[in-house]
């Protein structure tokens, strides 16, 4: 077998526009790398992950020994399934898409979630409020698609029923935990956690606003 991971990624001044005004540019951008970092670093500390890959518009933000795949700015999901395509081409069989805006992933949850997507054939993660989709693990990529957006774990449920499948469901809280508001940053701050410096600065600067 040989599993990829893929990570989609915003162009950097298009990323956690959510956060203005509360966070100027320079800080979205710095939380941004930072968050890309840990879960890059997540990633590489799995047992399973063999391989990782980033789909985006921006090869210069693709760290070194990650894969590029270009996104041709059609969607998420159209990026996700293109990029899909490309790594079965390249050989892979198993697939974990995951979120870059995850600062409190860690690599055994990682494992965990690919283990339950093993046994069932595929494995969700959802965000904290059961709405958002932070991670797939697909045990046949380009046969299940794609319904990333509002509400898109249940759209994904709805999904895995059609294709006759009862996806496993993580509630790992570092695969729950994303970042996309002011509130999730001023939580982020209140968790007795130990976090990258930049996240830190952007907490402090909205908690203290």
């Amino acid at each position: 077998m040989s599993l990829w991971a893929l990570v989609p990624l915003k162009t950097l001044g298009q990323g956690k526009t959510r956060l203005m005004p509360e966070l100027p540019f320079l800080g979205r951008q710095r939380l941004v790398e930072t968050m890309l970092d840990r879960v890059m670093e997540a990633l590489a500390g799995s047992e399973l992950v063999e391989h990782i890959a980033i789909v985006g518009s921006d090869p210069d933000q693709c760290p070194p020994a990650v894969f590029h795949l270009q996104d041709a700015g059609h969607g998420l999901n159209h990026a996700l399934t293109m990029a899909t395509q490309q790594l079965h081409t390249a050989g892979a069989d198993e697939l974990l898409v995951m979120h870059a805006d995850l600062p409190l992933v860690r690599s055994e949850e990682i494992d965990a979630l690919i283990l339950a997507g093993r046994r069932r054939g595929l494995a969700l993660a959802s965000d904290r409020h059961g709405q958002g989709t932070n991670a797939i693990f697909l045990s046949q990529p380009g046969t299940f698609p794609f319904r990333f957006g509002r509400h898109s774990l249940m759209r994904h449920m709805a999904a895995a029923e059609a294709s006759g499948l009862r996806p496993a469901l993580s509630q790992a809280p570092g695969l729950l935990f994303d970042v996309d508001t002011a509130q999730d940053l001023s939580m982020l701050a209140s968790m007795q956690m130990t976090v990258g410096a930049s996240i830190s600065t952007a907490c402090r600067s909205i908690s203290h606003g």
